[in-house]
């Protein structure tokens, strides 16, 4: 079922809109979202890139790139992260706090391996991402 969800920054400068339904939900445990997300655990829900429509203060978006993998935004006025590119992947990750109305349903927990904080919550915990992915498909004991 296709699904239309409104989000934004911190400081309301950006909004974003996603529609469709999300390739993924879930939690990722490493070191780069920790440390961009200045906690231990980052919800994040996937989206196709034409699901995903800014609708507000797109000159207020800014973007940093460590590495080619993800392209982190963020709002230049509050420092609100919004969402990051996953361009190999073909996919966006729009910040699941950023989606109040998002019924989120984590199906897994991706670079477990990577872990600071240890979750019993019945899901798949990945070694790195699912091999459909691009990551190895190894799961790790909760």
């Amino acid at each position: 079922m296709s699904e239309t969800h409104q989000g934004g920054c911190f400081c309301g400068a950006v909004a974003v809109e996603v529609s469709g339904t999300p390739a993924a939900m879930g939690y990722c445990h490493c070191e780069s979202c920790r440390h961009w997300s200045a906690g231990p655990i980052n919800a994040f829900s996937l989206w196709a890139p034409d699901g995903v429509k800014v609708t507000k203060g797109a000159d207020a978006i800014e973007t940093f790139a460590k590495t080619d993998a993800s392209h982190r935004k963020w709002c230049k006025h509050c420092g609100g992260h919004i969402m990051t590119d996953h361009p190999a992947m073909g996919l966006v990750d729009v910040y699941a706090a950023i989606l109040p109305t998002l019924d989120f349903q984590p199906m897994v927990h991706v670079f477990y391996a990577e872990k600071v904080v240890s979750i019993a919550d019945g899901l798949p915990k990945m070694k790195d991402v699912p091999a459909e992915m691009g990551g190895s498909g190894e799961t790790l004991p909760e």
